[in-house]
């Protein structure tokens, strides 16, 4: 996908000894979107903003090792080696037999380089290229940031596409707001912004603008303005997509004290893996304090202050363990954590309460299964068949109060919820809403200012349309159980020679909340990577049952 970003500027911070003005340049193309005031709550909001860039720079993917100080200090030793050596011997017998030895290495290395020639060259285009994809890739880290009417919100992934990072500033955080108009833009965040918001302090009065002076400015040859076109890769859009698909799913959920938060992080500062397993699994006893157990050295922590609440004990083991670290500077600011986990190698959410403002970090089943590639959670989101014109009308009324909880707009139009959360998932999946886990709403969220591409995005690996193959093909038998813990769905699915058995759990808000199946796909990732061809094939027939 190709979008246009046009920026009025560079994204600034101007500190004094009395002040600090913080200026965010928006994309200029996009409806415009600003907003000016002054910040309040100024140290909470320093972390806040500075935890969301410890979710940008983070990248656990493996790195090799540098050696740039050992072989400097290896060329040190070499050096008074030799020296050494040459303070005992003939000097000009040395020299000799050195430039003798210069003339053989010079005349190997022409002709080496004759032959690897076509290598260099193509080595050569290689980096060029990785270079240029890198140089993209630095802005697509340029945050995403949403003005609504009652809060403003940033959204960024990790390097690595394996975090997803929110955070949320209500109007309470900021004083003398002057003006702002609500929207979705993308902002200028240069790397050095980080170190400037180090410098926020109590005693200093913080200008904070969206500044609103790019949008009115003719842009025709203005070399002012910093035009960059992004071949944007599908991947960051996907890991938006896939992020709000993936709230919407049912979840067990846990409140922490930010003390057991910083137990948890403690004790991953003190102890280093060196071999697998790498996880964490929460034991989890209705009324009982949430016990951790970190493998591979069996290690239990006790979360005294930390309660479970939940109808039955259960047991869900998370990977990727240290991406938890992000959290570590927001202890101090933050009442308490609502912790939302999908199931074992499944995402999970952190949700900090910082009074005036959230923070979310969403996390991937583990570091290696980032957001974008291998999470399908779309897959797994309500498939409620939705006219095209009644989608239309939620949406649009979704947009008049810009954030609405399903019920309550399902009250307000007179259509049934069901009706209202296939429709919302459409516009989720869309990348134009996404939802809020902490106040359990809609909000509007438009990624782009054009439509995106659905086919581009949804398609990126095939099994759903080789469920609608199979279902085409008349391939599916389908039986229908009612459950009280929702509708079970069982039958069987012939692929080629092979029939296979799949089975669905579908819950009262048309998710996929539990399935299973006989084929190899199933049984080497069971959900981790998303439902297989032959469940979505068994939904797909459900839905036209249902007709």
């Amino acid at each position: 996908m190709l979008f246009n970003y046009k920026f009025g500027g560079s994204s600034t911070v101007v500190s004094n000894a009395g002040s600090v003005g913080m200026s965010f340049a928006p994309d200029t193309n996009r409806t415009p979107t600003f907003f000016v005031g002054k910040l309040h709550r100024k140290l909470a909001f320093r972390e806040a903003i500075s935890a969301l860039h410890d979710v940008v720079v983070s990248d656990l993917r493996y790195q090799p090792r540098d050696k740039t100080a050992y072989k400097a200090w290896a060329e040190q030793q070499e050096n008074i080696w030799l020296s050494e050596f040459m303070a005992g011997e003939n000097i000009d017998r040395i020299n000799a037999r050195v430039t003798t030895i210069r003339e053989e290495l010079h005349a190997v290395y022409q002709e080496q380089g004759r032959l690897m020639q076509p290598f260099y060259d193509a080595r050569q285009r290689y980096f060029k290229y990785l270079y240029e994809r890198d140089m993209d890739a630095w802005f697509v880290l340029d945050p995403v940031i949403t003005v609504h009417p009652d809060e403003v919100f940033f959204e960024c992934f990790s390097q690595d596409e394996s975090s997803y990072g929110k955070l949320s500033a209500n109007y309470n955080v900021f004083k003398e707001i002057n003006e702002f108009a609500c929207g979705t833009t993308n902002i200028d965040y240069s790397a050095d912004l980080y170190n400037e918001f180090q410098k926020i302090r109590d005693y200093k009065e913080t200008d904070f603008a969206i500044d609103p002076s790019g949008f009115n400015v003719q842009t025709t040859g203005e070399e002012a303005y910093k035009e960059v076109k992004i071949d944007l890769p599908d991947s960051w859009v996907r890991g938006f997509l896939q992020v709000s698909s993936a709230m919407t799913l049912p979840a067990t959920t846990i409140e922490f004290h930010p003390m057991d938060v910083y137990d948890i992080c403690s004790l991953l500062r003190r102890f280093k893996e060196k071999t697998g397993p790498r996880s964490i699994r929460f034991r989890l006893v209705p009324g009982e304090p949430v016990r951790l157990v970190f493998d591979p050295w069996g290690k239990e922590l006790v979360c005294a202050r930390s309660l479970y609440n939940g109808p039955e004990p259960t047991e869900i083991r998370i990977w990727g363990r240290r991406r938890l670290l992000i959290l570590e500077r927001l202890i101090p600011v933050t009442r308490r954590f609502t912790v939302y986990l999908l199931g074992s190698g499944l995402p999970s959410f952190y949700v900090a309460d910082l009074g005036d403002m959230t923070f979310t970090l969403g996390l991937s089943g583990w570091t290696a299964n980032d957001w974008s590639r291998l999470g399908n959670f779309d897959l797994m989101a309500p498939r409620t068949e939705v006219e095209p014109s009644t989608a239309r009308r939620v949406f649009d009324a979704l947009k008049e109060n810009w954030r609405e909880a399903p019920g309550t707009l399902a009250k307000r139009l007179g259509i049934d919820q069901k009706t209202v959360m296939g429709a919302l998932s459409l516009y989720t999946q869309a990348g134009r809403a996404v939802y809020d886990m902490k106040q359990g709403v809609y909000r509007v969220r438009e990624l782009t200012q054009d439509p995106l591409p659905m086919n581009q995005l949804r398609y990126d690996n095939p099994r759903e349309a080789e469920a609608d193959r199979l279902f085409g093909q008349k391939q599916v038998s389908l039986s229908v159980v009612q459950e009280p813990q929702g509708i079970r769905l069982s039958g069987t699915v012939k692929d080629g020679d092979r029939q296979y058995t799949p089975a669905l759990l579908i819950d009262a808000d048309e998710r996929l909340s539990d399935a299973t199946c006989t084929c190899n796909f199933y049984t080497q990732n069971k959900l981790h990577k998303g439902p297989c061809e032959h469940m979505l094939a068994l939904r797909i027939a459900y839905r036209n049952f249902k007709k």
